[in-house]
């Protein structure tokens, strides 16, 4: 969604996130807007302790990451930047649009292509999601990528261990459902996810429905980063502003597929060669951060079945 705001003209990738962001520390070197969505910013977590309740306070978070020192010199390498990202482009997005990230990709993604997918899920939608089951509940399913990630980069605990998300405590309560995290409760299933993935595998339309112009798809998936490893993954990854692009096959075979994975297994991606949008979703979570080996044999099929 944050794309649509460059296809509005309202700033461009290639400008000084200090235009828009003067408080953010990290900008004052020239950071770009297209550094500051690919991860370079260097704030990839908070030094400080942050609680549970301090992610449902949009002031109070902005406000840490805006005056925090960088674990690296900006610009200059790649570390994931977590659940931070959400607050990162939603502050982005909320100077220059004036909305909130969960307001926008409402109007601009879900509503117009109805797809069920929400970040700040209204209090009326609440009785129809699934509870999560945490690793420690579910069946432990083998995967070799789960095991390699218990040696992880020391900055692996500022990203993604600040705080320590409960999944079933902290992730299934009414606070964290309402509250807009939009780099870690997105709520949806797997129809939504591929709905919008879809729409962008075919240059931005659906139907009748354009949400965004095939310009501003390929403005977005240019490769800000390349195969360098990644400071807080330990592994190299490749991302364009605002979006990881294939590495690995993990969207299948095509080098041109882009989207997501998350926490506890679930993916989207679209492929344009295909024409293909692919959603997985679920409530049983699995060990790391990425799709996992359910999530892996479905891609796999997939593209068997349709080539």
């Amino acid at each position: 969604v944050v794309a649509t705001l460059v296809e509005q003209g309202l700033f461009d990738y290639d400008e000084p996130v200090a235009n828009y962001w003067p408080e953010f520390r990290a900008g004052e070197g020239g950071l770009t807007i297209g550094q500051f969505l690919s991860h370079q910013s260097g704030v990839c977590g908070l030094r400080e302790t942050v609680t549970i309740e301090d992610l449902y306070d949009w002031n109070v978070m902005t406000s840490r990451i805006a005056a925090e020192v960088p674990h690296w010199e900006p610009g200059t390498a790649v570390g994931y930047h977590a659940i931070l990202w959400g607050f990162l482009a939603g502050e982005l997005a909320l100077r220059v649009s004036g909305k909130t990230l969960g307001t926008l990709v409402h109007e601009r993604l879900a509503k117009p292509l109805d797809a069920d997918f929400y970040i700040g899920l209204p209090e009326s939608q609440h009785g129809r999601v699934a509870d999560l089951i945490g690793p420690n509940r579910a069946r432990i399913l083998p995967d070799p990528a789960a095991a390699q990630a218990i040696n992880v980069p020391p900055l692996f605990a500022f990203a993604l261990q600040n705080p320590t998300i409960r999944p079933y405590r902290d992730a299934c309560s009414p606070a964290w459902r309402v509250a807009e995290i939009a780099a870690a409760n997105g709520h949806g299933n797997a129809r939504g996810i591929a709905r919008i993935y879809a729409a962008l595998a075919q240059g931005g339309s659906s139907g009748k429905v354009q949400v965004m112009q095939p310009e501003t798809i390929a403005k977005m998936t240019r490769q800000q980063w390349g195969l360098v490893d990644d400071l807080v993954l330990g592994r190299p990854m490749r991302r364009g502003s605002g979006i990881n692009l294939n590495t690995d096959e993990q969207y299948g075979p095509n080098p041109l597929a882009f989207g997501h994975s998350g926490a506890g297994g679930s993916i989207g991606f679209a492929d344009p060669q295909r024409r293909l949008g692919v959603g997985y979703a679920m409530n049983q979570m699995q060990p790391g951060i990425e799709a996992d080996t359910r999530g892996s044999r479905l891609v796999r099929a997939i593209i068997n079945c349709i080539g």
